[in-house]
């Protein structure tokens, strides 16, 4: 059964980008590099981090349709709270680091 609840929601709106990120690199990198290597790769390759992000976002658009559809509102804000948190990380790394 879903809940509405804003702390869910901030929880469930940052594990769902590392799901996708994770299904991005058995998906796409399993069979040419290790994961340390993938890990390192999106540390030192910025074009790399875009596609990431964006791939693990999805997952997190997914889930906030998913609340949004049954009317769990207060789950879907804390999704959406946590989405926009790795938006703007994503963008401070891209851009400032």
């Amino acid at each position: 059964m879903l809940k509405d609840d804003l702390k869910l929601g901030i929880i469930l709106g940052f594990i769902a980008p590392i799901v996708g990120m994770l299904l991005y690199y058995f998906i796409q990198f399993k069979s040419v590099m290790s994961f340390g290597e993938f890990v390192h790769i999106i540390l030192v390759q910025r074009t790399l981090l875009t596609a990431l992000v964006s791939v693990s976002l999805v997952a997190n658009a997914a889930i906030f349709t998913l609340y949004i559809n049954k009317r769990l509102d207060q789950t879907a804000k804390g999704i959406f709270i946590a989405t926009c948190i790795y938006g703007v990380a994503s963008l401070i790394w891209k851009f400032l680091l």
